[in-house]
């Protein structure tokens, strides 16, 4: 009886083995084909429309992609100086912010704060869910390091901007910046970037009420732009 048991065991470790490697060759592979290629949708995308609709059937995402040089330099600054000051620098991880994120979590009794960079926000939104568990930051931070040795930084800053969610059914750049001020991406100025940016957070909260807190964020991003270096 112990013999099959350690037997079964074994076979139950290789065979959790050999998926666990499986799903790490699947993201290898997007991510290496999305060096030159452009994601059509993320996970994020498909989650975003399956709740909108079990209102609506018929509903559908706004998401435009535009490449690199047609997104407002003023944006990419802010995304940047409010996500993620340390990106030209770091290695996918800002391991400061990691542990004040660890700190805050210890103090809490439960995961919140993350800590994540604009790398690991991409990794996220490209192959897992929103839930928050130091499981899913595990794979997150395994998913950002493939990221970081296949694409340039400027890669990671496009793919980010045309990728992530801005609001109920906005995604990327070019959509969130004819939801909120009827402009392409490429006319986006100082104000209106610093304003997407403080969405960022909480898209779907801040996109439908940008309150006082919201505004006084924005010009504390307004001041931090000017020192922000782009890729």
């Amino acid at each position: 009886m112990k013999r099959r048991f350690l037997r079964w065991l074994w076979r139950g470790l290789l065979l959790t083995l050999a998926l666990t490697l499986g799903v790490q060759l699947w993201f290898f592979a997007h991510i290496a084909w999305w060096r030159s290629a452009n994601p059509e949708e993320t996970r994020f995308m498909r989650l975003a429309l399956a709740e909108l609709r079990e209102k609506n059937p018929r509903a559908r995402l706004t998401h435009v992609w535009v490449p690199y040089e047609r997104i407002s330099i003023h944006l990419k600054r802010a995304v940047i100086a409010a996500e993620d000051s340390h990106f030209l620098e770091h290695d996918g991880f800002d391991w400061t912010g990691i542990q004040r994120a660890l700190e805050k979590n210890l103090a809490r009794g439960r995961a919140r704060a993350g800590g994540s960079t604009i790398t690991q926000q991409l990794a996220k939104n490209l192959f897992l869910s929103p839930a928050r568990s130091y499981l899913r930051k595990g794979e997150e931070a395994l998913i950002a390091m493939m990221i970081e040795r296949l694409w340039s930084k400027r890669r990671i800053l496009e793919v980010y901007l045309n990728v992530i969610e801005w609001g109920e059914g906005v995604f990327g750049a070019e959509a969130a910046a004819r939801h909120y001020f009827g402009l392409s991406a490429d006319r986006l100025g100082p104000a209106e970037g610093a304003r997407l940016a403080v969405i960022l957070p909480s898209p779907r909260r801040y996109g439908r009420h940008f309150g006082p807190a919201q505004k006084a964020r924005a010009a504390r991003i307004l001041v931090y732009m000017r020192g922000a270096q782009v890729p």
